[in-house]
């Protein structure tokens, strides 16, 4: 990640488009890199721009953020050291939260999220961290990641190569701990546990922290 973070925003409203862009403009750290109205036109600004983050709506004409996003991952331009997608909804009962989330999606935020949370989102998503809404981390919570079933043997699998230690971090960030957190409660250095989750991302294929908790509360709660 460049030392100023790196933005596309992507939305089919042009008054939603000029808003993010306005509250990016104010930023010293945050660098506005494009615009573009629908998941075909994201894919290919990402593919030239290389953006630190995306700000995608999920809802869209013709091609929509799930497309995108699904793309983006496809053409492996999505995850750590890459793009990461924070997607934008209307509403926190979207039904798209918890797929976007398994997809690879860094966060999920709401339309009229303060300005504070916008751009907070946006720096914690750019340094690989989780980044909701609070309206979203409730949803997802009480939720899908709330729900216990049997894990897929898929699922299964991708926990093959991880350490006993690994599998540890693993389950903490499925408690939603910070690396703080972490590193107080497995008495080790926050260096270690970033360590740790580089070799979780990478082991488990998943794209951001957001898909690691899915994934751990789909396979060790």
């Amino acid at each position: 990640m460049s030392e100023r973070i790196t933005v596309l925003v992507v939305d089919d409203e042009p008054i939603i488009r000029t808003g993010l862009t306005t509250i990016l403009r104010t930023q010293d750290d945050l660098t506005l890199v494009g615009t573009a109205t629908n998941g075909q036109e994201a894919v290919d600004a990402c593919a030239e721009r290389r953006p630190d983050v995306v700000l995608m709506d999920i809802r869209m004409p013709r091609r929509d953020g799930m497309w995108a996003l699904a793309e983006l991952a496809r053409r492996r331009l999505l995850g750590p050291g890459r793009t990461q997608a924070l997607m934008l909804t209307t509403f926190d009962t979207d039904e798209f939260v918890d797929a976007a989330l398994a997809a690879g999606a860094a966060g999920f935020l709401l339309k009229n999220s303060s300005y504070e949370e916008l751009t907070a989102a946006i720096r914690a998503a750019a340094a690989g961290h989780s980044a909701l809404s609070p309206a979203v981390t409730r949803r997802v919570i009480e939720g899908h990641l709330a729900t216990v079933r049997r894990p897929d043997d898929q699922e299964l699998a991708r926990l093959g190569d991880l350490t006993a230690r690994e599998r540890d971090v693993l389950r903490l960030i499925g408690e939603g701990l910070s690396n703080s957190e972490i590193a107080d409660r497995l008495v080790v250095s926050v260096n270690t546990v970033k360590t740790h989750i580089t070799h979780v991302l990478a082991k488990t294929g998943c794209q951001s922290r957001a898909q690691a908790t899915v994934l751990a509360r789909n396979t060790l709660f």
